[in-house]
């Protein structure tokens, strides 16, 4: 008999789709029987508390969880997320609750081997409850107690080579796609970028020292697999700067129904012949391809890298060669002024070791949002508030047109005084003699 009643919880349970109040009621039996005889070192009823608790706050509409102040392991401020209950009489079982974030690896790659120790791990000293992966990206280990953190953060670096991840003010852990890996459209390998910024980085990613917090998300390409364009502080999307490679045979193959578009994702249903004009063409946003003499033209200045035509014709269609990346600033959930996209800094840039370039372009931003970002102030926010001209003023990066999203509606100039005196009067009278006869 279960220890709590939970009829709100069982509703979660009615629907179609699996339901984590399943897995918590399956984790909390497996616990109280212990069939492998584990000397748990947290409450055996850990779990079944966490539904009690759970349910107690959809009948109240409120939480009854309280911020665990600062609890983590010594020497780092980072990688533990204190949870305590505020009925700790009711649920002692998880009286505390603490979160571990444990740095992924890059790309997610994982040995069983690895994984039987992690889940060993926390079955000891945890509620066995893992979360793989946290939106940040980390491995979220759910629910243990102060005095077993120590002891994990032992077994975690000197058994397993592992490290903790980011939380606070700080760099969280950094996070990448697959990359080249596993995938034929990576333009720059995403795992040994991530993993060495993650590695020059640690002294930002534990010790808290930022206004707040900051990510680093890593896609191989412009389709954005890890939504670095949306959720990162700085996004660095895989591009190409020469022309999209096209195979004619293959395009024509795809004209004639030969083969099937989307790489087959659709197969089993009905569409009708594929229509290169309706499905590809008349999607481009600059509308920069068209069909001439049978070939499939592009112009590839117009090009903005979508990967729509590249996604639904792969055949016909590769990445161009010329390969590096984007680094786009300024993405966040809401916070204070609500979500925000990124902003283009670097249009392109070469990834290639040991990163000086884009190690220098991180620091100047480092510099520019510890100066003068506020407390609890994004890197997005300070942008929104000091304006895009000042990121480019701080980290000494030139203007260039794709910085620039839509025309000025003020039709004002403001010249600083040095480009008035200096600069300015220079360019004029050099433009007076050579253009004005």
């Amino acid at each position: 008999m279960a220890k709590h009643e939970t009829p709100l919880l069982d509703q979660l349970e009615s629907g179609p789709w699996p339901s984590f109040v399943s897995d918590l009621k399956e984790e909390a039996e497996s616990r109280k029987k212990n069939e492998r005889g584990i000397d748990f070192q947290i409450p055996v009823d850990v779990c079944e508390d966490l539904l009690g608790v759970l349910e107690l706050s959809f009948v109240h509409g409120r939480t009854h969880w309280k911020h665990g102040g600062i609890v983590g392991v010594f020497g780092y401020g980072g990688g533990v997320i204190g949870r305590y209950c505020d009925q700790p009489e009711m649920f002692p079982g998880v009286a505390h609750f603490h979160t571990m974030r444990v740095n992924q690896p890059a790309g997610k790659f994982y040995t069983a081997e690895y994984l039987r120790q992690l889940c060993d791990l926390w079955e000891l000293r945890g509620s066995g409850l893992t979360n793989m992966h946290g939106s940040t990206g980390d491995i979220i280990l759910l629910g243990t107690t102060t005095p077993q953190l120590e002891e994990i953060f032992w077994t975690l670096t000197h058994d397993m080579n592992q490290d903790l991840g980011g939380s606070g003010s700080n760099l969280r852990t950094p996070s990448d796609c697959v990359g080249q890996a596993r995938c034929e459209w990576a333009c720059f390998d995403t795992q040994a970028l991530c993993h060495d910024l993650t590695v020059e980085y640690q002294d930002e990613l534990h010790r808290p020292a930022f206004p707040y917090k900051f990510k680093f998300k890593f896609d191989g390409c412009p389709n954005c697999c890890v939504a670095s364009i949306a959720r990162a502080d700085i996004s660095f999307v895989g591009t190409w700067r020469d022309n999209i490679r096209i195979d004619q045979e293959a395009v024509k193959a795809y004209v004639g129904g030969e083969l099937p578009p989307n790489g087959g994702s659709h197969a089993g249903r009905d569409w009708g012949p594929f229509d290169i004009q309706k499905e590809v063409i008349g999607l481009c946003p600059t509308n920069c391809m068209w069909m001439e003499g049978g070939e499939l033209k592009i112009d590839d200045r117009e090009c903005t890298r979508c990967m729509h035509c590249i996604n639904v014709m792969p055949r016909a269609l590769r990445v161009g060669e010329d390969q590096g990346c984007s680094m786009l600033v300024g993405a966040k959930a809401p916070i204070l002024d609500g979500a925000q996209m990124g902003s283009l800094l670097v249009p392109f840039i070469k990834v290639e070791e040991p990163y000086d370039e884009i190690k220098e372009v991180i620091e100047s931003i480092w510099d520019y949002w510890m100066e003068e970002g506020k407390n609890r102030e994004r890197l997005g926010e300070l942008m929104k508030r000091q304006g895009f001209q000042k990121l480019l003023e701080m980290t000494n990066i030139k203007p260039v047109p794709q910085h620039v999203q839509e025309p000025r509606h003020n039709p004002y100039i403001f010249w600083k005084e040095d480009e008035v005196e200096g600069g300015f009067d220079r360019d004029v009278n050099e433009f007076r003699k050579h253009h004005l006869r």
